[in-house]
């Protein structure tokens, strides 16, 4: 029997390895900026066009390389980080494995330019797929510019997988913001087409941080420091009152390398306990600084997974700087009795009203909610599902709601009194028992399936807003209105482009009241990012749950009787009124027999 082992070519084991190192276009963009990091540069330029599909560049103006290292750098393993195998024990540069050049140089065509200092002339490399088309000596400037074209170009499968623009960009944006943040002291721009995203001075780290993430976060810093013999934590966390219900804006670094800690974000997220709200997340940008050889980095592709040798030690460390910051920056909340009346006396005038103008909009004026609520009466009096989902197609708990109602007129009954009971839940009589609304839960359904409408026809009504008011986006979540601009829009929403990621608001959907708009288009995007980072959604679904989430009732709030009636109505007249559109009961019925249980004697 013949020999079957035999080793790869160059080319195509170059191509697997590119696999693991370069998954898409934002992997060789931090692949290239650490290398121009690990190069000492003080200025690196990055330079994207068509979501880095067609093109990415990074320029550095770090040590170059001479003609024979500009070479071996495109071999796999060439580094110029390891000697021997102790080596990977003491690293405090960036790369290290020697495979990043090789792998895009595998997948892309490759055009490399670079010059040492002391030299008057660089060397240009010229490859595709690996081969080397071209090697000559070229007038440069000082340091290294490299150009990646038309990536994935010869594997059109691997190609075919990348996503969106938008989404592919905004990739980019957070590779770039978390190595701009690392490394305060060098000046990156970056360049997205002919538009300029991102242009960062050298500076504090607060500087940076304001210059990547806005003006509003200079009143949300508060510095964090602690250090021991084994580890020292540095950095700045933000004002629990700025926590987002969005992930996103945690960074944290070991030995300036961005990395991710399950086990480390929940020391950050135990030292905020009761001052932030349960699904809520503050921005934190911490530093570990540790001895190498209580870390292994060398444990995942893309080196943001890495191992101490004390995890118990750092976590320790970590909650006490987090603690110490909130504590010594006056974060946690006062006992202030006069302000906690007055929060109250706020909430119970005004914080309904966009609420419960979005709840009585358009309230049964649509040929659908009428037609829907008229069939439900049918079905109760017996008469069929002609135009409604049928039996088949129902959940357990609609069954269960039928069964109770099947002699029942809906409309009489709508029209009995209705109990609010602790401003959470509705209560009303039906002919088999007692019926609890969960009133949040209920309203959210009822809002999604109304919005949800909206983007399916594009139909949605706006409201010209009397006084216009601007928002500012970091560049990553104004990429991704961009992105949704339409979608939006298709719900109510009326906006331009007022500067760099700034956005005026000149309309919102109809029947909600004026003055609210920045607050909801920013908990609108703040519930997505939600949504989506929790949840596998088509981007329209995810829109509408995200704005019945942030526009509905919420339990606590006080309904009138009529509001009461609505909202009854209008949850009958949906066509999923059993649960909420995250799967959360919206009512359950309490039959006779049940109760009487509790009062039966001997």
């Amino acid at each position: 029997m013949s020999d079957i082992i035999q080793l790869l070519p160059d080319s195509i084991a170059n191509q697997i390895a590119a696999g693991e190192v370069v998954q898409r276009p934002a992997s060789a963009v931090k692949e290239l900026l650490e290398n121009a990091i690990d190069a000492g540069a003080t200025t690196i330029r990055l330079v994207v066009k068509d979501a880095g599909k067609s093109l990415i560049q990074v320029i550095d103006n770090g040590t170059g390389m001479s003609e024979t290292d500009a070479r071996m750098s495109l071999e796999r393993h060439a580094t110029s980080k390891i000697r021997k195998a102790e080596d990977l024990f003491t690293l405090r540069t960036m790369g290290f494995r020697g495979e990043a050049l090789a792998s895009i140089a595998a997948v892309s065509q490759l055009e490399m330019k670079t010059r040492q200092a002391d030299k008057e002339l660089g060397t240009l490399l010229v490859v595709e797929g690996s081969e080397v088309k071209r090697q000559e000596v070229v007038a440069c400037d000082k340091g290294t510019s490299i150009s990646v074209k038309n990536l994935f170009y010869n594997i059109p499968a691997r190609r075919n997988f990348l996503k969106s623009n938008p989404v592919e960009l905004k990739h980019i944006i957070d590779e770039f913001q978390r190595l701009a943040l690392a490394n305060p002291e060098i000046s990156f721009s970056f360049v997205q087409g002919d538009e300029l995203i991102y242009d960062l001075p050298h500076g504090k780290l607060s500087h940076r941080i304001v210059n990547v993430f806005g003006k509003t976060y200079q009143e949300q810093l508060a510095p964090c420091t602690e250090e021991t013999e084994y580890v020292k934590v540095t950095g700045y966390i933000g004002r629990p009152e700025f926590a987002r219900k969005s992930r996103g804006e945690q960074f944290l670094f070991v030995n300036t390398r961005f990395i991710r800690s399950n086990y480390l974000h929940h020391a950050v997220m135990n030292a905020f306990e009761g001052l932030v709200t349960e699904n809520s997340f503050p921005f934190y940008i911490l530093f570990i600084d540790i001895d190498p050889k209580h870390i292994d980095v060398n444990v995942h592709p893309t080196k943001t997974e890495i191992k101490f040798d004390d995890e118990r030690a750092v976590y320790a460390v970590v909650r006490s700087a987090v603690r110490q910051a909130l504590g010594a920056h006056n974060l946690t909340p006062a006992l202030d009795f006069a302000e906690d009346v007055n929060i109250i006396a706020k909430l119970s005038n005004t914080s309904t009203d966009a609420a419960r103008e979005v709840y009585f909009e358009e309230r049964f004026q649509t040929s659908q909610h009428r037609s829907n609520l008229q069939q439900w009466e049918k079905l109760f009096e017996g008469e069929g599902m002609s135009g409604l989902t049928s039996h088949q197609d129902l959940s357990p708990k609609e069954l269960e709601f039928l069964q109770t109602k099947q002699e029942e007129d809906i409309s009489k009954t709508v029209y009995e009194p209705l109990f609010q009971l602790h401003n959470h839940y509705i209560l009303r009589q039906v002919k088999t028992g007692l019926m609890v609304i969960h009133q949040q839960a209920a309203h959210e359904r009822i809002l999604f399936e109304k919005f949800l409408q909206r983007l399916t026809h594009n139909s949605g009504e706006s409201q010209q807003s009397l006084f216009p008011q601007t928002v500012s986006f970091n560049a990553a979540d104004f990429t991704l209105i961009m992105e949704m601009e339409q979608e939006i829009k298709a719900m109510g929403f009326r906006f331009e482009v007022f500067g760099k990621n700034t956005l005026v608001i000149n309309g919102i959907p109809s029947g909600i009241s004026s003055g609210k708009e920045k607050a909801l288009f920013e908990g609108l995007i703040e519930q997505f990012k939600f949504n989506q980072s929790e949840l596998s959604l088509p981007m329209r679904e995810n829109l509408a749950r995200a704005l019945a989430k942030r526009a509905a009732l919420k339990a606590g709030d006080k309904l009138s009787a009529e509001e009461m009636k609505s909202l009854v109505e209008s949850l009958l007249a949906c066509k999923a009124p059993g649960y909420s559109p995250d799967g959360e009961t919206t009512y359950f019925i309490l039959d006779l027999a049940r109760i009487g249980m509790f009062f039966k004697r001997n």
